[in-house]
């Protein structure tokens, strides 16, 4: 797995835990914490089909 692609899931991941927890507390904050999440979300899957394209191709 591309190392950008752990980076953007992993970040993904904590900006779930981040809309949980604001959302939990009563913040609408978590709405920020969501739209980040499905970006960063995106971000991963574009990195691993580059990935995967570019070792097909070689």
């Amino acid at each position: 797995m591309p190392r950008l692609a752990l980076y953007a899931l992993a970040v993904c991941l904590l900006a779930v835990v981040a809309a949980v927890v604001s959302f939990a507390s009563g913040s609408w904050l978590g709405v920020i914490w969501v739209l980040l999440a499905g970006l960063s979300s995106n971000m991963a899957w574009y990195y691993l089909r580059r990935a995967k394209l570019a070792a097909a191709d070689s």
